[in-house]
């Protein structure tokens, strides 16, 4: 289920030995699984503080409390405490955190929207944009509106078609083209200051 390092273990005893609070132990959850935007969540947690459904994992000298609700998400899960020059660092991998993407036998809207929330909106949100999906017609045509910063930008076209649409042919088997729906001309041009034409 989970794997807890031996490092990691010690670093967690350090840390509740300090705070000498009988039955601390450490609870992980995962925060907006299944989103581009899950992270996990790592705290002490008394027993007074539990909802009572977590599962628990006995770790020497302390409790690893599992929230319920992110066991799916928290599966295979690994924690470790590297020792650096500089000081030290938990490392934390959740590999199924975000969820898991759709198999082939799925929809292809739910293929399409899987690769539009986790592969084209991060990129899109390094430049304050998104896109969201409006549809996926019958012959593979993938309707989208551009909001954020990509509304009104002069660069949505490039955009379109050399990322968006190149990832969405690459990556999802059905889709045949991508349409941009949105209206440009209501945006206000992002990359220039307001005030300056």
């Amino acid at each position: 289920m989970i794997q807890i390092s031996e490092a990691a273990q010690a670093h967690f005893r350090k840390l509740i030995q300090r705070e000498a609070i009988p039955g601390l132990g450490v609870r992980l959850s995962a925060q907006h699984p299944g989103t581009p935007r899950a992270d996990v969540r790592l705290e002490f947690a008394g027993s007074e503080e539990l909802a009572g459904d977590e599962w628990a994992i006995d770790c020497e000298g302390f409790t690893l409390w599992l929230d319920a609700a992110s066991v799916p998400f928290l599966d295979g899960a690994e924690i470790d405490y590297a020792t650096l020059a500089t000081g030290g660092q938990l490392q934390i991998r959740a590999p199924k955190i975000k969820g898991l993407a759709p198999a082939e036998s799925a929809s292809l809207v739910e293929r399409v929207r899987w690769v539009v929330e986790n592969e084209i909106n991060p990129q899109l949100a390094m430049h304050k944009g998104h896109v969201t999906l409006t549809e996926v017609t019958a012959d593979g045509i993938v309707v989208l509106n551009f909001g954020g910063g990509c509304h009104g930008c002069s660069m949505v076209d490039i955009t379109l078609k050399q990322g968006v649409e190149k990832t969405l042919l690459e990556k999802v088997p059905g889709v045949t083209g991508v349409r941009d729906a949105t209206d440009h001309a209501t945006g206000s041009a992002p990359y220039l200051p307001h005030g300056r034409t």
